[in-house]
């Protein structure tokens, strides 16, 4: 079953900073730019959660972040896909002992796909968000 029959349109993506030094945004911009051409993969970025089918997640996730991350992760409409992007949304990085976090994104909302690095490549972002992609279709055909 192909993405366009699972969502029935292409994919929309929310990015979400959760604490982040903007390193991992500026790349995942990148992404939307024409060297690397998100759009060609018919994925585009939104600014509303509620329009989003994935949900790009950079930083680590600070106590005043938590219930915001909870609360957007709840309003997109199913079935929504999460991607971790950085080290920083996956461990802590250099903050995981810090006193304001409450942990990796995976503690707050469950995550479908990490992308590592600080910050990782736009390649590496794009090649997380097929994972994550084909990790719905394969559960899209799992269930019919």
């Amino acid at each position: 079953m192909k993405l366009s029959q699972v969502l029935g349109k292409s994919l929309w993506a929310y990015l979400f900073n959760s604490g982040s030094c903007n390193g991992c945004e500026i790349e995942t911009v990148a992404c939307a730019t024409p060297r690397y051409d998100l759009e060609r993969f018919g994925i585009k970025l939104v600014g509303s959660p509620r329009h989003a089918d994935l949900l790009l997640i950079s930083g680590p996730v600070t106590r005043k972040m938590a219930p915001r991350l909870r609360r957007v992760y709840d309003q997109m409409p199913a079935p929504k896909l999460v991607v971790c992007i950085g080290a920083c949304g996956t461990s802590g990085g250099a903050f995981y002992d810090s006193y304001a976090l409450v942990g990796p994104v995976d503690q707050i909302i469950p995550v479908d796909t990490y992308v590592p690095g600080c910050p990782p490549r736009p390649e590496a972002i794009i090649d997380g968000v097929v994972k994550a992609i084909a990790r719905l279709e394969d559960q899209e055909n799992a269930a019919s």
